[in-house]
């Protein structure tokens, strides 16, 4: 069974703030780990039907960079929403990159792209 995806992040604060207000998770548990200096949190969607999205911060990382798009081996993360549009403004208030306006998938699905604070590629999907 999949049970999450981690990703790294420069700010865990910053990080925590982005997933839960703009797009609803919940932190699940926090802790600091002293054997890689790291500090992890768990988060997921409040009626605990999809992924854990495990941020992870390292104390000693010096360096966060996110390779152009051709170059980078993680894809992105996949959100549901309930109005693409509603949640693009929202994010717009809050100065999210949009790397892809919204567009028709399929019949019955519109995605659209945004970053998060680190430049994780993330998808917004809202299903009709």
């Amino acid at each position: 069974m999949f049970v999450h995806t981690s990703i790294r992040t420069s700010n865990i604060e910053k990080s925590i703030d982005f997933y839960t207000r703009l797009l609803g998770l919940k932190v699940l548990s926090r802790k600091k780990i002293k054997a890689t200096n790291a500090e992890i949190v768990f988060l997921q969607d409040e009626e605990k039907k999809g992924c854990t999205l495990e941020l992870t911060y390292y104390m000693n990382q010096t360096k966060f960079a996110q390779p152009e798009y051709e170059e980078r081996l993680f894809d992105h993360l996949g959100f549901e929403v309930a109005d693409i549009n509603e949640t693009l403004a929202a994010m717009r208030k809050e100065n999210v990159t949009v790397t892809d306006e919204p567009f028709k998938f399929s019949p019955t699905t519109i995605i659209a792209f945004i970053e998060d604070p680190d430049g994780t590629l993330i998808e917004l999907i809202e299903r009709k």
